[in-house]
């Protein structure tokens, strides 16, 4: 860390740091060995602050004084190093933000290197519209809304309606209002998907129980001339698709395993 902390200075490389660790190593006192090594003309300016900075750190524990100490020093150096300055100040920030939250600064080193953070602070950037994405609303937040492809979800009954909402005439006529409020909201194409089956949870790995689901009440078959139907998976993909695997299961064994 060290090493790596040397080289934010100007005119100092690896070589230059290697030789300022390896002097502190040698010396009686780390801090009169930093302050003893003589920097490069570049360097020369900065390098007081440095040493004193240093210095200081050795001294009695003022955490988390510490941090604000340490983020004065590097502030300066960040518009030199950085094309992100502004977004690694705040980083900063924040930073000495959260680690006032801890005891002492052993235990915020841990924390930060067994959890370091995935990103910056940065502002969100534009967004990738030529991308494919993806919108989930429920109906009632669709109000108002209009997009150029429409997907309904689970058009059968015990959905839409909901099995909650048929107590009345009132509520199953606001669950047709409902659906009407779905469907209206596309521009180009409207999807209304319809499961054939429902697979009930709490079964096995290979669970096969299931419900047939029934088309909403809402589309009779007196409309349906007016909707394409298309089934999925068609019957060729259906034919193309790769048997099961064959599982055997010895129900006797099982059975005579119960009373052991």
């Amino acid at each position: 860390a060290g090493f790596r902390v040397l080289q934010l200075l100007p005119g100092i490389g690896p070589s230059a740091a290697a030789q300022i660790v390896e002097t502190m190593t040698t010396a009686l006192d780390e801090a009169m060995g930093l302050a003893g090594w003589r920097p490069p003309q570049r360097a020369a300016d900065d390098w007081p602050g440095f040493v004193s900075l240093y210095s200081g750190l050795r001294a009695a524990a003022r955490w988390p004084a510490d941090l604000e100490q340490i983020r004065l020093w590097y502030e300066p150096h960040l518009e030199r190093i950085h094309e992100d300055a502004t977004t690694r100040r705040a980083d900063l920030l924040q930073l000495e933000q959260i680690g006032s939250g801890y005891a002492s600064r052993e235990r915020f080193l841990t924390e930060l290197t067994l959890d370091p953070p995935d990103a910056t602070s940065d502002q969100a950037g534009p967004p990738h519209r030529d991308e494919d994405y993806l919108i989930l609303s429920t109906i009632h937040s669709a109000k108002g809304q209009e997009w150029k492809n429409v997907f309904v979800l689970n058009t059968v009954d015990g959905c839409i309606p909901a099995d909650l909402g048929v107590g009345t005439k009132e509520d199953i006529e606001e669950e047709r209002r409902l659906l009407y409020v779905a469907m209206t909201r596309a521009k180009d194409n409207l999807n209304l998907v319809m499961p054939q089956r429902f697979f009930p949870h709490g079964q096995a790995a290979r669970g096969d129980r299931h419900l047939y689901a029934s088309r909403t009440r809402f589309i009779p078959a007196s409309i349906l001339a007016a909707f394409q139907q298309v089934s999925w998976p068609s019957a060729q993909a259906a034919q193309g698709r790769a048997a099961r695997p064959e599982v055997r299961v010895d129900i006797g064994a099982r059975m005579r395993g119960m009373w052991k």
